[in-house]
């Protein structure tokens, strides 16, 4: 679908784009990484946790460069891109550290380099390589990548799938007030700009109901309804689906000709520059997304999480270059699909997650259509909140995880205070990874029990000297991402 993004001046704009980064890199080796994922999966996290462990030397066993003590240093550096948000680490990694809450939501797109100093392996490369490595760490809501598909749709195409969306079962009732309004506006009636707000309005308002954690839907465009940053209030954004758009003309005037042009500036505007400033410039990729949350919804979250995660893959510009065409186009090689707070689960059922996950990301994968790149899956805490312990209930011994759940988080009656450690055994997963694609009447979404946990109390050693923040296969994570560049 990539290719299908992109017009022939913007495929030259890349191409040059691409050249000049690649001039720069000959003497200062650097990689992109993309790190994107619906709301609340936990790219910031993730960011913080990976530049925290690799800063400080945390414990990353499975990391080899670390591992075998060839990373000599690695250290922030000034960011390459001036007119990209910093992403803000010490921010973060104060509210995780010493106000123990998680830090804000990606509510935009942001940049970090990290630098790392290292050793090569091979005593060949240590003669030509200079033994250091910038990863350009590119954080991006997925939200914003569900929007590129709308490139190769028009407006009446758009406003066809959304309104079938939103009739479907699971969304029918939040959507019930925009379908009423929508109903009531003819694409043929003359353009007004209050009826234009009021549609646009309601229909943010029943995407954003979308999100809740009862629902927890995932395919949602356009993002920027969710997410608007510095366009809120903007004519691009004040357009919604019509039901009953033509395919042809609109007539002059009229309110389908007013949706139609600003859902055209949206994609001219809005979507093609992300893809062309971003995604396209991008080395490897990281999709964090939240199973357990879908989980929690029901077959038909985990439905919409497939098709959210196919949308995704199909946009990133998969395969393996040569040394020519690598100057002059960038191709995503590897992608980590990353099932993430596998800390909410006791280990014993961390393969069942990550086979539950590894058969979303196959079907995905099939469906897109995607090949030319390296794919994994992981079940992963980027920062681990809980522990593992036991408990007996009559004469069973349940495996439960021991943490301080976020106040105001609810098991059946029981309200949390945000202060009290607590025990908990968050049910058992399907055996079977089709099961969690299929409806299941007979069994209650509450018999899954996942609540938040507050950042854990990091431990200090012996000296005072605290610790890095724990993890769950962050290391693994790593060694997916980077390893090969650092051999």
């Amino acid at each position: 679908m990539a290719s299908s993004l992109t017009t022939f001046s913007d495929e030259a704009r890349i191409a040059l784009d691409t050249f000049s980064g690649r001039a720069a890199g000959l003497f200062s080796p650097s990689l992109r990484l993309g790190v994107t994922g619906l709301s609340r999966a936990g790219k910031t996290v993730f960011i913080s946790a990976l530049v925290h462990n690799l800063v400080h030397g945390g414990r990353l066993p499975l990391f080899e460069a670390q591992k075998s003590g060839r990373i000599a240093r690695a250290y922030l550096e000034e960011q390459p891109d001036d007119a990209v948000p910093r992403f803000q680490y010490e921010d973060h990694i104060a509210a995780l550290v010493d106000e123990r809450v998680w830090p804000d939501s990606t509510r935009a797109i942001s940049e970090l380099r990290l630098t790392i100093e290292f050793e090569s392996a091979s005593a060949w490369n240590r003669m030509f390589s200079a033994g250091k490595l910038s990863v350009d760490i590119v954080d991006y809501p997925g939200e914003w990548l569900l929007d590129l598909p709308l490139l190769g749709k028009s407006f009446a195409d758009f406003s066809r799938e959304a309104t079938e969306m939103a009739a479907s079962p699971i969304r029918a009732d939040l959507s019930a007030q925009w379908r009423t309004l929508a109903a009531a506006a003819a694409p043929d009636g003359e353009a007004d700009e209050m009826t234009a707000r009021r549609l646009a309005e309601s229909f943010a308002a029943y995407l954003k109901a979308c999100k809740l954690d009862d629902r927890a839907l995932s395919t949602l465009p356009p993002g920027r309804f969710l997410m608007p940053g510095d366009l809120e209030g903007s004519p691009a954004l004040t357009f919604s689906p019509l039901i009953g758009a033509s395919d042809g003309k609109a007539r002059p005037g009229s309110l389908g000709a007013m949706m139609e042009r600003r859902y055209e500036a949206y994609k001219t505007h809005v979507i093609k520059p992300f893809f062309r400033e971003h995604v396209a410039r991008l080395d490897r990729q990281i999709v964090l997304i939240d199973a357990l949350q879908a989980l929690n919804a029901g077959a038909e979250a985990m439905a919409d999480m497939e098709r959210a995660v196919t949308e995704i893959l199909a946009c990133f510009r998969p395969g393996r270059g040569s040394f020519l065409t690598d100057l002059f186009s960038r191709r995503i090689d590897r992608i980590l699909v990353a099932a993430t707070k596998a800390d909410h689960l006791h280990h014993e059922s961390h393969d069942r997650l990550q086979a539950i996950v590894r058969r979303l990301a196959d079907r995905a994968i099939a469906r897109a259509n995607f090949t030319g790149a390296e794919v994994d899956v992981v079940a992963m805490a980027a920062v681990r909140a809980t522990r593992e312990g036991t408990v007996r209930q009559g004469r069973e011994t349940l495996p439960v995880i021991i943490g301080t759940p976020i106040a105001g988080e609810r098991i059946g009656d029981e309200t949390f205070d945000g202060n009290t450690e607590t025990a908990i055994f968050p049910g058992d997963l399907p055996a079977k990874p089709g099961d969690a694609f299929k409806p299941r009447p007979d069994v209650e979404k509450s018999d899954l029990r996942f609540v938040r946990f507050r950042p854990p109390k990091l431990e200090k050693t012996a000296e005072g000297v605290t610790l890095s923040l724990p993890h769950i296969r962050l290391d693994r994570a790593l060694q997916f991402l980077i390893g090969d560049r650092l051999a």
